[in-house]
Order: C-alpha cells, then structure tokens, then sequence
C-alpha cells in the first residue's frame, strides 16, 4: 500500500510504487504503461478532485492479486462525485475542453473499472493472463 498526501508532485512516487511491482510481476511494456497512465489518472483526480489538493488529506493506493491479474484500489478523503455524469469527452462540444479525459482513459486502458464510496474510490483491474509469474 502507498498513501501520499495531496501534493501532485507527489505523483511521481506512483511510478516508483509501480517499478516495484514490476519486479514482482514483470508486465510486458504495452500493460505497464497502461496501469502506470490509468494510475497515474486515478492519482492526479484524486488529489486534485478528490481532495482539492489540501495537503492535509490523503490518497491511497492498494493493490491486490485478482483472478489473472491486479486490482489497483485509489482511494481519495473528498466528498466524492458522480461517475456517471462525468461527460464525454470524445462528444463534438467537448473535443475542446481543456480537462475531463480522465475517467475516459482509465475506463479505456484498465479491462475493468468500478467506483465505490460515492466516487471516492476507484478500482482498475488490469488482466495479466500469461504473464504472471
């Protein structure tokens, strides 16, 4: 487990956490950079989002073996949001709109996404079928 407190230079201790991990699982490259952008995402929403970036308040990041693959669990301490009415950013008046990629990604990268505690904790499950050790 890595919990930081909502600073977003802190985001660069998700990649340590992540090369760590990656000595235990060995992800092929294409895998790796898919959970270190999702990661990464669900971090940077979390301390910016989430927490509104008071330095007080923490994230934390849990990963834990499931089915063939990880499950990486971010947890924020804000008031949390409604992922359903994230929108679209892929849609015509949204193409421009600086900001709001975030849960797109992650749902695109991860093989599957759930949201819990009323938006503040995500889980990405990211299926690492014939490469686990």
């Amino acid at each position: 487990m890595l919990t930081i407190n909502s600073n977003p230079n802190n985001i660069l201790e998700v990649e340590s956490y992540l090369k760590q991990l990656d000595f235990d699982f060995r992800f092929d490259a294409e895998k790796y950079a898919d959970i270190l952008i999702s990661l990464t995402e669900a971090v940077n929403n979390a301390i910016i989002h989430g927490n509104k970036s008071d330095e007080s308040k923490h994230v934390h990041i849990n990963v834990r073996e499931k089915d063939s693959g990880l499950a990486f669990c971010v947890t924020d301490e804000g008031v949390g949001f409604n992922p359903t009415r994230v929108p679209d950013p892929t849609c015509g008046v949204n193409l421009e709109r600086c900001g709001g990629r975030g849960v797109f990604i992650m749902k695109t990268l991860a093989d599957d996404i759930t949201f819990e505690e009323n938006g503040r904790k995500v889980e990405m499950y990211f299926n690492l079928k014939g490469q686990m050790v």
